[in-house]
C-alpha cells in the first residue's frame, strides 16, 4: 500500500513539474519576453486604468486618468495616472502628447520622462492654454472639445474659472513610449572634428528650398 501511495505521489509530483514548465512565465520587468518587454505594473489608485495599445503596431500605450481633475485657464496640475512601474534597466517610459487632445483642445501635455529606478505613482503634467473664456457658465470642456454640464459632477459652477476643462476619471491624457537607454561616456577635448553644418544654428537652414 504504501509503494502504491508513493508511486501516485510521484507522479503528480511529475506531472505538476510538467505543468509549471509550460505555464511559467519570464521574470517581470527585467527583460524581454516574446512580443515585448515585461513591465511589472502596480494600482497605487483602486480606480486606476491598466494601459493600453489601441492597435497592434502602436508605439505609445494609452495613460488614463484615475481622478477627475479640473485645469483652469493658465493653470499647470499633475494628472494622476493611479499606477506605478518598474521600468527595467535600460529603458525609460517617455510621457507624450496625445494628438487627439492637442488638436481638439487648448491642453498640451508637457513631456516627461519615468526612469527605471522610479517607483511612485505616475503623474501626467498638462497646462491649460485657454484664452477663448467666452465658454458659457456652469460648463466645463471635455477632451473632445464639447461642453460638459458642471452640476453633472460637482453641483455647482463658481469653484471654477470659465474655460476651465474638465479631465474625467477614466479619461485618456497621454501616451508612454517604452524606450531604450544609451549612457553617454564624455571625454574632454581642445577642438572638435569638422562638420559640413559646423557651428550654424537656429534657423541657419531657413524654411524653404
Amino acid at each position: 500500500m504504501k509503494e502504491v501511495f508513493t508511486e501516485q505521489l510521484r507522479k503528480a509530483w511529475k506531472g505538476l513539474s510538467q505543468m509549471n514548465k509550460v505555464t511559467r512565465m519570464p521574470n517581470v520587468g527585467t527583460g524581454v519576453s516574446t512580443g515585448g518587454v515585461v513591465v511589472a505594473i502596480k494600482r497605487t489608485n483602486l480606480n486606476a486604468t491598466i494601459p493600453t495599445y489601441a492597435h497592434e503596431g502602436d508605439a505609445g500605450m494609452d495613460l488614463y486618468a484615475s481622478e477627475n481633475t479640473v485645469i483652469e485657464p493658465g493653470e499647470t496640475v499633475i494628472v494622476p495616472t493611479g499606477i506605478a512601474m518598474a521600468i527595467p534597466k535600460g529603458y525609460e517610459l517617455q510621457i507624450r502628447p496625445r494628438s487627439g487632445v492637442t488638436v481638439k483642445t487648448k491642453l498640451r501635455v508637457q513631456l516627461g520622462t519615468v526612469d527605471c529606478t522610479y517607483r511612485g505613482a505616475i503623474g501626467v503634467i498638462v497646462d491649460n492654454t485657454n484664452l477663448d473664456l467666452n465658454v458659457e457658465e456652469g460648463f466645463y470642456i471635455g477632451l473632445d472639445g464639447c461642453l460638459i454640464n458642471a452640476f453633472d459632477y460637482y453641483g455647482a459652477w463658481n469653484r471654477f474659472a470659465k474655460g476651465s476643462y474638465l479631465i474625467r476619471k477614466g479619461d485618456r491624457i497621454s501616451q508612454g513610449v517604452l524606450a531604450p537607454v544609451s549612457h553617454a561616456h564624455f571625454t574632454e577635448v581642445d577642438a572638435l572634428d569638422d562638420s559640413p553644418r559646423g557651428g550654424n544654428g537656429f534657423g541657419s537652414t531657413g524654411v524653404s528650398e
